[in-house]
């Protein structure tokens, strides 16, 4: 028998961890960690690309460290900001007696008083953690352009500090869901990957994986349902963890077939559908229709 290539053995790695990657995607994590390179995830909202990032700092035994991105982030939020409480207060404790200001100075802008924001905490570790900076198209292209600086050098500037170099290089993951258009500067540092929703058996294997209890029947129909709703012009397609949370709902109503108890299944339809618009798209004679092509 041959032996495993590196990128079968770690797409087994993902899956000891309740991670179901095809090997593509194992393949784009294994070249970001020997390359040491961020990689950006773009995909629909719900396909996983959050979860891969826990996945990851389960595989390397690692901490993660999430920065989720919006509009108007800065600095003070995302790298580094003083403690001015406590430097209030030791400014009062150093009035009552000598007090010298360039000591002082020293003193109060010194790392006791620094609070670490994600992205300077992710530089700040002795083993390198997995940074997840969440949903980058979010942010405004300010934050963006200021981004490229700490992904190229991977030290942050302090004025009062100076230049704080990265302990350990953390293993970075971008996740866009494509709500705007990202930079090409910010591409060219990146390793690229389009998460796309699983296949029919890969998701299976992920409804399997997670909820073991569940019958091969059961879960083989939820699958083929969802798929064929995902084809269905809804405002939002259920992804992964809606699958999951369906899934587990049926199983808690004691549903062993779809076709069990058609009012449950109506019911619980609110574990995949998220919008009012969504709900109304499917009347009852095209659910019995979608549940009489799963079973």
């Amino acid at each position: 028998m041959s032996e495993l290539s590196e990128i079968d053995a770690f797409e087994i790695q993902l899956s000891e961890v309740d991670y179901i990657a095809d090997r593509s995607l194992a393949s784009s994590l294994l070249l970001m960690k020997k390359l040491e390179r961020p990689l950006l995830l773009e995909g629909e909202a719900g396909v996983g690309k959050t979860e891969i990032s826990r996945a990851l700092s389960n595989v390397f035994d690692c901490p993660l460290i999430r920065l989720q991105c919006y509009e108007g982030l800065d600095v003070n939020t995302t790298v580094y900001e003083w403690n001015y409480q406590h430097q209030l207060l030791a400014i009062k404790l150093m009035e009552q007696g000598d007090f010298n200001l360039e000591i002082a100075d020293k003193q109060i802008f010194s790392e006791k008083y620094l609070l670490r924001r994600p992205l300077l905490q992710a530089i700040s570790q002795a083993k390198a953690p997995v940074l997840l900076i969440d949903e980058i198209d979010r942010a405004d292209e300010e934050f963006e352009a200021y981004l490229l600086e700490i992904l190229s050098d991977f030290q942050v500037s302090i004025p009062e500090l100076g230049t704080l170099k990265a302990v350990s290089k953390p293993y970075v993951i971008l996740t866009s869901n494509g709500t705007r258009e990202l930079s090409d500067a910010l591409r060219r540092r990146c390793l690229y990957h389009y998460v796309d929703y699983p296949s029919f058996d890969r998701e299976l294997r992920i409804v399997n994986t997670r909820l073991p209890n569940i019958g091969q029947q059961l879960s083989r129909q939820i699958v083929a349902f969802v798929e064929s709703l995902r084809r269905i012009d809804l405002r939002k397609n259920p992804g992964v963890a809606e699958t999951l949370d369906w899934a587990a709902a049926l199983m808690c109503l004691d549903i062993n077939s779809l076709d069990d108890n058609l009012d449950a299944i109506r019911d619980s339809l609110m574990c995949l559908l998220k919008t009012q618009e969504d709900r109304e798209a499917l009347d009852d004679v095209t659910i019995e229709r979608m549940v009489g092509k799963a079973i």
